[in-house]
């Protein structure tokens, strides 16, 4: 290094290598079984964000009952109306997201 170059610190990209969980307020056994769905979901249909997301759903509609809604992808922004203590908002593989909710059924 010569005297007048100045050192560039470089930034690495962290990219997580299990499920991030940003927000959950689902009972534990609840999200830890439909995490394992969506990584299972995401890791089966890794170019097809549809069929993960038509996957997480039936399965989750069939554990523990409908109307579960699905979102798989990446880089979109969204606000919902959902059924308390039944969200759960996941990173897999870095940049795909997995949002999973249930719709209010009655008011």
């Amino acid at each position: 290094m010569w005297a007048g170059e100045v050192k560039k610190d470089i930034e690495t990209l962290m990219v997580h290598t299990y499920p991030l969980c940003k927000y959950s307020d689902m009972p534990e056994e609840i999200k830890q079984e439909a995490i394992e769905t969506c990584v299972t979901a995401v890791e089966k249909y890794s170019e097809d964000y549809e069929h993960a997301a038509r996957m997480i759903k039936d399965n989750l509609d069939k554990k523990f009952g409908p109307p579960f809604q699905v979102v798989v992808g990446e880089a979109y922004a969204c606000a919902i109306t959902y059924q308390e203590k039944s969200m759960l908002y996941i990173f897999i593989g870095g940049n795909i997201a997995v949002l999973v909710w249930r719709t209010v059924t009655d008011f």
